[in-house]
């Protein structure tokens, strides 16, 4: 049997008639080695229409109604790529996830995968059939990701014009870097990928180019110490000042916000000065009225003086796994933001990763300082 081959089209790849039909002949000339299973997005533009359909009802429409209109946009473009495969003389037939048994968690707009039946996958290839589906994942020998950029650059060329385009990047830097704001690929893309062992290669449905390959290997010497600077712009700051420095005390915080499916990033505790402490966590925009609706509830049992929040905020992440054998990293990069007058609120590392929380303002200013300071254009 011949490999499987994962392709996936992001919504500008399907954008409009010529743009599908162009679709249509990429898979057709893959097919022609390779068994191609097909992963569409919502036409570009489409999923912007539904949301404000969506509104046009509420600000904040029942989340199961609003995920089940959605996902209508994948089901009308993958419906039109099988006829477009079709017309050409390429069998395929499209599939909604339902159509799968694709099982996941009831946490509508921010469901995970719990399981996903391959037999029906399967059975269409067999058949010499192309799947056209509208999310899925099973074993394969790659999966390519089509968008409308031509690779992973080092930090969004749109902020810094001389970033470069990265032929490879381990799995383990692009979790970082997708986790931290990289909007190239979805970071529950890449998780899936690392836990299955499928390579992952992004690249342009609009021009020829080998793309990036997000490799599960660590041999990614070109790129240095750092691999590239991730942002993200739509962050609030919460301080909770005054809190009482009791065992427990974290959990009484980030055990309701967890409860609620709400994802803390950047955490900080002051050091306690007579038994009261300051408690800052970082979590998204999207999440910031249903945090401070948590952390109001918590008034009766949490004792704190006083509730800070700051949304004017913005996270700035250096990924790299030359990290973990060379040092100076940090201080090279504070000495660049210090030189460009950027103050630094909060700072968290991981192994591979620094994290530093700044005024939103100046997140631009500091890509660029960040991205100089560290020659990731060369």
């Amino acid at each position: 049997m011949s490999n499987i081959i994962v392709q996936k089209f992001g919504g500008t790849s399907v954008g409009s008639e010529e743009r599908i039909a162009s679709v249509a002949k990429i898979v057709q000339k893959a097919s022609l080695d390779n068994s191609i299973v097909v992963v569409v997005s919502a036409m570009s533009g489409e999923t912007n229409r539904l949301i404000n359909l969506a509104k046009s009802f509420g600000d904040n429409p029942s989340k199961r109604e609003f995920d089940a209109l959605i996902s209508t946009g994948e089901k009308v473009s993958a419906a039109l790529l099988a006829m477009a495969l079709q017309q050409i003389g390429v069998p395929a037939k499209s599939f909604s996830a339902s159509q799968i048994s694709m099982k996941t968690t009831s946490t509508y707009s921010k469901a995970k995968i719990l399981e996903v039946d391959g037999n029906k996958i399967q059975e269409t290839l067999d058949a010499g059939i192309v799947p056209i589906i509208t999310g899925f994942q099973m074993k394969a020998e790659r999966c390519d990701i089509y968008k409308d950029v031509d690779g992973i650059y080092t930090t969004d060329p749109r902020i810094v014009p001389e970033a470069k385009k990265l032929d490879t990047i381990t799995m383990e830097e692009m979790l970082e870097m997708a986790g931290q704001g990289a909007k190239v690929i979805q970071i529950r893309a890449v998780e899936f990928a690392n836990k299955y062992k499928v390579p992952v290669r992004v690249l342009s449905s609009f021009e020829s180019g080998n793309g990036t390959l997000i490799s599960l290997e660590e041999n990614n010497m070109e790129n240095g110490l750092v691999s590239g600077i991730a942002f993200q712009k739509d962050q609030v700051k919460f301080t909770l000042h005054g809190v009482s420095d009791t065992p427990g005390m974290a959990y009484g915080i980030l055990g309701p916000l967890s409860d609620a499916n709400i994802e803390v990033d950047v955490i900080v505790q002051n050091v306690s000065v007579n038994g009261k402490t300051d408690f800052t966590f970082t979590v998204s925009k999207d999440d910031e009225i249903a945090a401070t609706e948590v952390i109001d509830s918590l008034k009766g049992s949490l004792e704190f003086d006083d509730l800070l929040i700051d949304s004017s905020i913005a996270k700035v992440s250096l990924v790299g796994v030359g990290m973990r054998s060379h040092a100076g990293i940090a201080s090279s990069a504070f000495k660049a933001l210090s030189e460009a007058g950027i103050n630094i609120q909060m700072i968290s590392t991981s192994e591979i990763k620094i994290t530093i929380v700044i005024q939103e303002k100046e997140t631009d200013q500091a890509v660029n300082a960040l991205h100089n300071e560290f020659e990731l254009e060369k």
